[in-house]
């Protein structure tokens, strides 16, 4: 068996009591956090924590070499692959249970928290009013991907509330730059019109919640990672005194 384990937002307590004991009960226990940062966790506290000895695997074991490293070995014992968040969110490991699926092996999925689900409450904002997601990256050959400002253009047209995740190991102020970069490049001013918000730490006992402006927002000191940003789309009056008093919005 092949059971996918979801270790939460932020540090070794965040697991769920079934993830532990999924991970007791393995013959073999795998970790992954390139789609996901190790947040406030270690691999020597997670072993010292969960009883178990991890083996760390890279991108290219689970995309290249995961028939030798993971399914061989599920198809007689139970094997354990941990990854921050919850389990499924990434592509990546949608792609592992379908070929684990292909080769007869049987696959269990553990969830827990991730910041897609927690990121609503976190902030105040409305789950049902979040529209597509995307990923703000470091520039790829000095070109800057527009594919995250046409994201939030796409959902403000809708009235949505857009998340943007960011790439290992980019901050919100990064992020603000790469953004204001293109919106400068169009000639427009979508972003620097609109309320911001940064989130640091998810899940943590002290998160970073603020809400501003691009001007401001863009210099202000999250701290360390993990980071995401979220750009507000049509703000419901509640939505509004949730920005004020939970995230320190402008009035």
């Amino acid at each position: 068996m092949l059971t996918f384990v979801g270790l939460g937002l932020y540090d070794v307590k965040d697991i769920t009591v079934k993830g532990l004991e999924a991970i007791r009960a393995a013959d073999a226990v795998f970790a992954e956090f390139y789609t996901s940062p190790l947040g406030g966790k270690t691999v020597e506290k997670m072993e010292e924590v969960y009883g178990k000895q991890i083996v760390m695997l890279e991108r290219s074991d689970i995309e290249e070499h995961a028939e030798e490293m993971l399914l061989k070995r599920a198809k007689h014992q139970n094997v354990v692959l941990l990854s921050g968040g919850d389990a499924m969110i990434a592509t990546t490991h949608i792609d592992l249970r379908l070929r684990a699926i292909d080769m007869g092996i049987e696959t269990r999925i553990i969830h827990a928290p991730s910041i897609s689900s927690a990121v609503a409450g976190i902030c105040g904002l409305q789950n049902y009013k979040f529209g597509k997601s995307a990923t703000v990256s470091p520039p790829y050959k000095e070109v800057i991907s527009e594919v995250p400002y046409d994201t939030i253009r796409a959902n403000k047209e809708r009235r949505l509330h857009t998340l943007l995740y960011l790439d290992l190991p980019m901050s919100i102020n990064d992020a603000l730059r790469l953004l204001e970069a293109v919106e400068d490049r169009r000639g427009g001013e979508l972003l620097k019109k609109s309320v911001l918000v940064g989130i640091a730490r998810a899940g943590s006992d002290k998160p970073v919640v603020k809400a501003d402006y691009l001007a401001a927002l863009k210099n202000y000191d999250f701290g360390e990672l993990p980071h995401v940003l979220v750009v507000p789309g049509e703000l419901h009056f509640l939505e509004q005194k949730a920005l004020i008093k939970i995230a320190q919005a402008p009035d």
